[in-house]
């Protein structure tokens, strides 16, 4: 079954130790379970998108207020639920922010 983990740390933050994020993107590929993977831009990079009475409304920033900013994920294939949380808990993010781990549903672009 296919999990998305979603890796969240606090806006204060700093950078993140690169060596614990590289040998946790390695286990990863080590064990054949990575699916897809993206990191992304800082939050302030975010553009939010709205449609109210038929216009499009454009806004800077992520779209809510939260002291904690999604930073990357990774969809995993792995047997169960009990597996990809133990996946979650070696994630770097978990240790100062969060990993929320969701089931992928059918998506008609990969066949699946």
């Amino acid at each position: 079954m296919k999990y998305m983990m979603i890796f969240a740390s606090p806006d204060t933050d700093t950078p993140t130790d690169m060596d614990a994020w590289g040998a946790y993107i390695g286990s990863i590929m080590q064990a054949g379970i990575a699916v897809s993977s993206h990191g992304l831009h800082d939050h302030h990079s975010a553009t939010t998108v709205r449609m109210r009475d038929g216009k499009r409304l454009v806004e800077d920033g992520p779209f809510i207020d939260s002291k904690e900013q999604i930073g990357g994920y990774f969809v995993i294939d792995v047997d169960d639920l009990d597996t990809a949380l133990d996946w979650a808990a070696k994630c770097p993010s978990a240790l100062t922010g969060s990993v929320e781990v969701r089931p992928v549903l059918f998506s008609p672009m990969d066949g699946d």
